[in-house]
């Protein structure tokens, strides 16, 4: 244990900022480096690359925040991995860390980096060994390898940048600029899927915008009503999941040292925000992802693809079937049904189970938030200043709101998959909340760079 503490120890990692606060600008300044770097390091090739089998699965590569065929081809996807992993195996007693004591916290974040390493290295060589991307003539695999590894230590450290250094997280970042890259091009891209000009080659072009008067000149109207009902699915569940994000419970707490004074401490309905629904959406990208490199080493043991879209075993139920445009094109079947209706269980269940976890590892348990209140001076007014009597009433507000906060965002995710919305719809529900997040910590940043005793006030 002594060797491993010492591992963990002298893991490289970001230096946190020696001021106590960072200002508005510094964060932002941050934020928009990495955000520069990601978008540049996208369109960075991998040297000597040949075959790119993953190039057709657009829905991966907006989940994983990844842009396969360059180096940053493994994105988020071991970060992830082994969050997830990490969290099952602490929620099911397998490897117990004991998250009240600062070590504990740090165990734990050490072992979350140690594993992210390790499936950095796993990824890339399972990416290239398999031929999902595969070493042109000549080149060794090595190469390829290298590059990829290359690309996820990095992105490994862009994200804790992001986290000390600027607003948010670095996953979350990554996710939302890829789905909004994915959303503009979706819309008014005049480029058709053979990479020519619409106007020019006669074909459809991939904007839904230029879409809808390409077939309206052509008289197909059910393209139009497809393409349209995607843009409205697209603005219905971008209204409904601010809607959600912005629904609060606010529980009126007093100061005990001043009397007649206190505030409304909010808890969102929404309680443990977007990251349950990232961890189960990456879950599910892994397993389409490594269902297809099984499929390419011959070995199709959790279903295959027809293109790139999941076509039997596993994966055929774990597809999210885009039920509105096959029922408009009048291609829907039952078994398509079937698929959505065990797509939409899958997501509610897993984004629950995560949910339940991420409360009981992220110090957003009863018991933390209590400690949190006392430790600012506020109680239950007309009860004893008690952590136990806070703890209890916290209880009766934050297990329901985790389960049904989950519920609402594994919902919410897996209808807009199966509205065929203009990008993942997972991805867009992700990216909302993440943006509406990212509103409001840049808000509370600015406010407390304005007013120096609002920063004082809330503990900052």
């Amino acid at each position: 244990m002594p060797l491993y503490q010492s591992i963990i120890s002298n893991l490289p990692e970001v230096s946190k900022p020696l001021q106590k606060k960072l200002s508005f600008k510094e964060r932002l300044k941050w934020t928009l480096i990495i955000l520069l770097l990601f978008f540049g390091m996208g369109m960075i090739p991998l040297y000597g690359l040949g075959a790119n089998a993953l190039a057709q699965f657009e829905f991966l590569s907006i989940i994983l925040g990844a842009e396969f065929g360059s180096i940053l081809s493994l994105g988020i996807g071991p970060i992830v991995t082994a969050s997830i992993l990490l969290q099952l195996l602490n929620g099911s007693g397998v490897i117990k860390f004991d998250l009240t004591t600062h070590e504990g916290k740090k165990m734990f974040q050490g072992t979350q980096k140690l594993l992210a390493i390790f499936f950095v290295l796993f990824e890339a060589a399972v990416y290239v060994l398999t031929g999902g991307l595969g070493p042109g003539p000549g080149i060794s695999p090595l190469i390829i390898i290298f590059q990829l590894v290359l690309g996820g230590i990095l992105i490994l450290f862009m994200d804790e940048v992001v986290t000390k250094w600027g607003f948010g997280s670095g996953i979350s970042l990554f996710i939302a600029a890829g789905v909004s890259k994915s959303v503009v091009v979706r819309l008014i891209s005049p480029i058709a899927t053979s990479g020519k000009l619409y106007f020019l080659s006669g074909e459809a072009p991939v904007g839904a915008l230029l879409a809808i008067v390409h077939f309206l000149q052509q008289g197909n109207l059910q393209e139009v009503t497809a393409n349209i009902l995607a843009i409205i699915s697209t603005v219905a569940i971008f209204v409904i999941a601010i809607y959600a994000q912005a629904m609060k419970v606010e529980i009126p707490l007093s100061f005990g040292m001043v009397r007649g004074h206190g505030i409304r401490w909010p808890l969102a309905f929404i309680y443990t925000s977007n990251i349950p629904v990232i961890l189960v959406a990456a879950l599910l990208a892994n397993v389409q992802l490594f269902a297809r490199l099984l499929q390419n080493a011959g070995k199709p043991i959790l279903g295959t693809f027809a293109g790139s879209v999941a076509d039997t075993g596993l994966v055929a139920w774990l597809y999210p079937p885009n039920i509105l445009s096959l029922a408009v094109t009048g291609n829907l079947q039952p078994i398509d049904i079937a698929h959505g209706i065990s797509y939409m269980l899958f997501m509610i269940a897993g984004a629950v189970m995560f949910s339940i976890f991420w409360v009981k590892t992220s110090g957003m348990d009863a018991k933390s938030q209590a400690q949190q209140m006392i430790n600012t001076g506020l109680q239950i007014p007309g009860f004893r200043r008690d952590e136990r009597v806070l703890e209890s009433l916290l209880n009766r507000y934050i297990n329901p709101l985790t389960v049904m906060g989950a519920i609402t965002v594994g919902f919410l995710s897996s209808a807009a998959d199966l509205s065929g919305a203009l990008t993942s719809g997972t991805g867009l529900l992700l990216t909302v909340m993440i943006i509406y997040k990212l509103y409001e910590d840049i808000s509370k940043q600015h406010a407390m760079d304005m007013n120096p005793l609002l920063r004082k006030f809330m503990g900052e």
